[in-house]
């Protein structure tokens, strides 16, 4: 459990959309903290974790790479004490995995196979900074689906 209320809204947008199937629920809660949070101005932390969730509940695969690609910037401004602080489970590190991951899926998506590979092999650079649990082996089998649609491509 976080000890960030933000992060345990977050969260529940989470749950709305994964575990109850209420996508568009779960993009207006995002909608909703996107304002709270100050937008792209709020917490690092926060920018970074809320984008990454708003990016899945995207209708457009050019908005959901345009939330990655937020999510991403602001982890860039995030320390591992901010993370800590806020009851994450993961080190800034750790966030780099599927923050690439995803970016790289859309830039697949949109037919920008080159940009794909390379966020796939950022995302290869720094999967060693998961540990071997149900996330990380999440993960993992992103990045081999990953370079298995990339290889189809071409």
């Amino acid at each position: 459990m976080t000890a960030d209320p933000t992060i345990a809204r977050i969260g529940e947008g989470v749950d709305l959309h994964h575990r109850q199937g209420k996508r568009d629920a779960a993009r207006e809660l995002f909608a909703r903290l996107w304002t709270d949070i100050g937008a792209e101005q709020g917490e690092p932390l926060h920018v970074c974790v809320l984008a990454h969730s708003m990016a899945d509940v995207q209708d457009e695969v050019a908005e959901e790479l345009a939330w990655d690609l937020k999510a991403l910037a602001a982890a860039e401004r995030i320390t591992d004490e901010e993370v800590a602080q806020a009851g994450v489970p993961l080190s800034v590190a750790g966030l780099y995995p599927s923050l690439h991951l995803n970016v790289g899926e859309c830039y697949r998506k949109l037919g920008d196979l080159d940009r794909a590979r390379e966020h796939l092999q950022h995302a290869r650079d720094t999967i060693d900074n998961l540990a071997d649990d149900d996330y990380g082996r999440l993960i993992r089998t992103g990045l081999t689906d990953l370079t298995n649609r990339l290889q189809e491509a071409g």
